[in-house]
């Protein structure tokens, strides 16, 4: 199926294609694997101990979304 046939435009000036690293989503995913991007590991090291309850759902939904690359 192409894309013309669902009536589907790509504008090409904004595709690249054959790249060998993608940063998507605070993951960079590679040709062979996915990992966490190095520069959100860095921003949950520094992250603030969390002091309420909508804080600590805002961490465990992180922790939950990273926790297949810990």
């Amino acid at each position: 199926m192409t894309l013309r046939e669902h009536r589907l435009h790509a504008k090409l000036s904004k595709c690249e294609f054959w790249l060998k690293e993608v940063i998507l989503l605070g993951h960079v995913i590679l040709t062979k694997r996915i990992s966490v991007n190095p520069r959100k590991v860095k921003a949950v090291l520094k992250w603030k101990r969390p002091i309420n309850v909508t804080e600590i759902h805002n961490f465990l939904g992180l922790k939950e979304s990273y926790q297949n690359f810990i």
